[in-house]
């Protein structure tokens, strides 16, 4: 049995605990916050409930999988709601809307454009093909060299088929013949902080994964979720520190031996980093060749969100909402290579009252919306959040107003500028350039959104298996 210090508490740490758990080492958890969960948090506000991170859960089966390793039921702690509408699409005043049910998103393509079920028929089949691949080569380990991963694929047209070579943009161009289905289909991107006209069309499998495995919606907000896995842990015998930042990973002979946290020092066989990558390596175990490493994936963008109490009833609006701007490469080239702050953004809007009464009083709505800036952005937000509610039509509904802006994020949880989603996948090796789950001394592992296979909700588990799958088959050696 292994001593583990689990750095920090987002999922991928409590992924990694609780699988380590369950092979019987003694695991402890050091959150520098006051919360369990990372980015997984709510806020509640006179009434109001907002999700202030992921709003929307996929791959439930991941997190199935993880509970059930620790000899319990995802079911037993949350109740999951698969949306039966899943997004609304607004282009122009035309509306895009999507579903659960394959064949309604079909006919609401063609509805929506010539050729668009032909064109959805095609996506899906491409998207699907994508996914297989990754999901067996991808997803199933650590990638710590081109050679990894291509031990992985069953023959060379695996590498064609997992469409690492083009960018996600020029993937939309050729499977839609509509420039708003172009659109439609770049805002996976975004998934990870991402530019579509930069990242890897490897990233047209999220399509296919929302439609097969549904997009989920946790009744009492996405929130609770992170408090679920924080039970979770402690009823598996994790102890849980939070308000304890570590100062130091300590190392000797190029083995991990503890954590400092201030003056006090915790001893540990194998220690395993929830942090960014950049502050790892600046801070907590300074290492300019992994620094380097890490500066070179590239940090992915931020965000700029708001939290509406609403009054009324919005009839136009469902669980999931997108506004697109006109023209989505300045938008891009605005978040990663100009002022970081596009003047015509696209608009998330989660209103998750349309499905969950709970989470605003009676006659009001909770919205949570979000426009993608870069990492460490600066302007003044409060004209800028007046300017998107304007856009929205909604300002003479609102009752409540609160906001985070990146240097917010940075603060709330130490990523660099703000840069919620870790690494940015804007290149065609930026799986490559992302820091390995293994580090440069025995005994310490990276998880999280900085990491192998990066950010996300069921991206952040699948790295605690992977981490808990590489120390077991470490201690064996």
């Amino acid at each position: 049995m292994a001593r583990v210090v689990v750095v920090g508490s987002g999922v991928g740490g409590l992924a990694t605990a609780i699988r380590l758990r369950a092979m019987d080492h003694e695991v402890s958890i050091f959150e520098r916050g006051n919360h369990v969960g990372g980015k997984l948090g709510a806020t509640h506000i006179d009434g109001f409930t907002f999700d202030t991170g992921p709003s929307l859960l996929t791959l439930p089966e991941v997190f199935r999988d993880l509970f059930s390793v620790a000899g319990s039921s995802l079911d037993d702690f949350v109740s999951l709601v698969r949306l039966d509408h899943t997004f609304r699409h607004h282009f122009d005043g035309e509306v895009l809307d999507t579903f659960n049910d394959g064949g309604k998103t079909r006919d609401s393509f063609g509805a929506f454009a010539a050729r668009g079920a032909d064109d959805w028929n095609a996506m899906r089949q491409h998207s699907a093909s994508v996914w297989n691949v990754a999901e067996r080569t991808f997803f199933s380990g650590p990638i710590e060299s081109p050679l990894a991963l291509a031990r992985r694929m069953w023959s060379p047209w695996d590498l064609a088929r997992i469409d690492a070579f083009r960018t996600l943009s020029s993937r939309s161009r050729s499977l839609f013949h509509d420039a708003r289905l172009q659109a439609w289909m770049n805002r996976f991107a975004t998934y990870s902080g991402s530019s579509p006209f930069e990242a890897p069309a490897t990233l047209s499998c999220i399509p296919h994964v929302e439609q097969k495995y549904g997009a989920w919606h946790v009744r009492g907000g996405l929130g609770r979720f992170a408090t679920s896995l924080s039970k979770l842990a402690i009823q598996c015998g994790i102890a849980v520190h939070t308000n304890t930042p570590a100062t130091r990973l300590v190392a000797r002979a190029d083995r991990i031996v503890g954590v400092r946290f201030g003056n006090h020092e915790v001893a540990a066989d194998i220690v395993v980093c929830n942090v960014n990558a950049e502050n790892l390596y600046a801070d907590l175990l300074p290492n300019s060749s992994r620094l380097t490493r890490a500066a070179r994936a590239g940090r992915s963008s931020s965000v700029f969100a708001m939290m509406l109490g609403v009054s009324g009833r919005s009839d136009d609006v469902v669980h999931h909402n997108v506004w697109y701007t006109r023209d989505q490469r300045r938008e891009f080239e605005a978040i990663f290579h100009g002022s970081g702050v596009p003047n015509d953004p696209t608009i998330y809007v989660c209103n998750p009252s349309v499905t969950d009464s709970s989470l605003a009083p009676d006659g009001y709505e909770s919205w949570f919306i979000l426009v993608n800036v870069a990492a460490g952005a600066c302007t003044d937000w409060q004209a800028y959040g007046r300017g998107i509610i304007d856009r929205l039509g909604i300002a003479s509904r609102v009752r409540i107003h609160e906001q985070l802006t990146p240097a917010d994020l940075e603060t709330r949880f130490g990523d660099p500028g703000g840069a919620i989603y870790g690494t940015s996948s804007n290149s065609k090796r930026s799986s490559f350039f992302r820091a390995s789950n293994r580090g440069p001394v025995q005994g310490l592992y990276l998880c999280g959104g900085s990491s192998h296979p990066g950010g996300g909700l069921p991206l952040a588990a699948m790295s605690g298996k992977i981490v808990a799958d590489m120390v077991a088959q470490d201690l064996r050696r």
